[in-house]
């Protein structure tokens, strides 16, 4: 009777209250960690989004504000009257420009910016070039010649537009330079100095251009790399806490009613894993904004920002693995808590590694350095590997395959067999990127 004993007694022998007491300590324990950890956990995710919806409102008010100086230094060009003077009606083009180019990133601006300028100038002169030589042939032949080289030249641009290589980073020069040569040829045939108008023109755009560069880049500019770098860092952490919430909510002990995840939870782990199977779209068009962006804090000019979008591809990946991993949770045929309970200890262990090295992986490349923990994250995988087949194996319970409930755990076994070699290869491609980085890491 002793020993079953619970609440001790004051005048009781130490040798009676010894054997209970640490085990109710670490059963109190544990309780109040698994209670506290959904606080601490919720608090942290709460202030992070505070964090970077305050940032990016914050950014969106600096772009608002730098897009109405542009316009305001570019208006001059007509509110001045010896400015004016020079460039006539044609200062509205200025503007044009500048409403046109002017983007929230500073490598898009950029972009845009020489594709524009690309565009007008080889559409100018191509154009400039095909009216001259229309206008020697005079007569029918003139409109003959126009017609000619608008097909010709639009047929081409329009063609190269479709190439996926050109479409994705110069299709706003192959746009610009369709505009520009039929502009140019077409009021070349009612235009007598149509070498003038162009060349005026070109002006009044590169005045655009060069107001938008200097605003863009110099006053507090935004970059896409560092957008794209600290998206793809972020990922990390945002699947290291959904697998934790799920690792969480498939053991938790509860009756039936409590087992089912709850909604706040639920919508927590899938937005998460939501956020980052549909950052494809966005990465890639950050990268392809990163290509244009001038050498600045540790990103150089030729930076490996293909090896950022495999890693993002890598994160899809997981982020599917997990949420399949979620769907044990939303499956109607639960297992009981009994077998549950038989691997909640292997699993869980396994739960914690893998987000312990998603955490590592995470910081190498937020920090851009070699994962210092690199060393130990390979070994410590194939562990874990080892450690869910012998769970598999030893189970007897599992074994059972016309048992739906051992099916249920099974699967929820294999799963995270499967994310233990998604992050292997994570792991690669991240000491890729360490070893390819041109900049010396701090």
């Amino acid at each position: 009777m002793d020993s079953a004993v619970v609440i001790p007694i004051p005048h009781a022998p130490e040798s009676e209250v010894e054997p209970v007491a640490p085990a109710a300590m670490k059963k109190e324990s544990t309780q109040m960690k698994s209670k506290a950890s959904p606080f601490i956990s919720n608090t942290v995710s709460y202030i992070r989004e505070k964090t970077s919806s305050n940032k990016q409102d914050m950014g969106k008010l600096i772009h608002s504000v730098k897009v109405g100086l542009a316009l305001v230094l570019v208006s001059l060009l007509y509110l001045l009257n010896p400015l004016f003077e020079q460039v006539g009606d044609n200062a509205m083009w200025a503007i044009m420009t500048v409403v046109v180019i002017f983007e929230y990133f500073a490598g898009a601006t950029l972009g845009k910016g020489l594709n524009r300028g690309i565009g007008t100038i080889l559409g100018g002169g191509l154009g400039c070039l095909a009216a001259s030589f229309a206008q020697q042939v005079g007569g029918t032949g003139k409109a003959i010649i126009v017609g000619i080289c608008v097909f010709f030249f639009g047929a081409a641009a329009t063609y190269a537009r479709l190439i996926p290589n050109i479409k994705k980073r110069y299709d706003y020069g192959a746009l610009t330079f369709i505009l520009t040569f039929n502009l140019v040829v077409v009021s070349g045939l009612r235009a007598e100095k149509v070498l003038e108008l162009a060349r005026e023109r070109l002006s009044t755009i590169g005045m655009g251009f060069a107001v938008c560069i200097f605003i863009s880049l110099l006053i507090l500019p935004t970059w896409a790399s560092d957008e794209l770098h600290d998206s793809i860092a972020s990922n990390f952490e945002q699947l290291a806490r959904s697998l934790e919430g799920c690792m969480e909510e498939y053991f938790r002990l509860a009756c039936d009613k409590e087992n089912q995840p709850s909604s706040t939870t639920s919508n927590s782990l899938t937005s998460s894993c939501k956020s980052v199977l549909n950052s494809k779209a966005k990465n890639e068009q950050l990268a392809n904004f990163a290509k244009w962006e001038p050498w600045h804090g540790k990103f150089g000019l030729y930076y490996p920002w293909g090896k950022y979008l495999q890693l993002g591809d890598h994160l899809r990946e997981l982020a599917a693995s997990i949420r399949s991993l979620k769907s044990c949770l939303e499956s109607p045929r639960q297992p009981s808590s009994p077998l549950r309970q038989s691997i909640k200890e292997p699993c869980e262990a396994v739960g914690s590694s893998l987000a312990w090295s998603l955490r590592e992986l995470g910081e190498s490349v937020m920090k851009m350095r070699k994962c210092q923990q690199g060393e130990l994250i390979g070994p410590k995988l194939k562990a874990m590997r080892v450690e869910l087949s012998s769970v598999v194996s030893t189970n007897s319970k599992l074994g059972n395959l016309e048992n739906v409930e051992a099916l249920a755990i099974s699967s929820f076994v294999f799963s995270l067999m499967e994310m233990i070699e998604k992050i292997e290869e994570l792991a690669k491609e991240v000491e890729e990127l360490a070893s390819q980085k041109i900049p010396a890491a701090d």
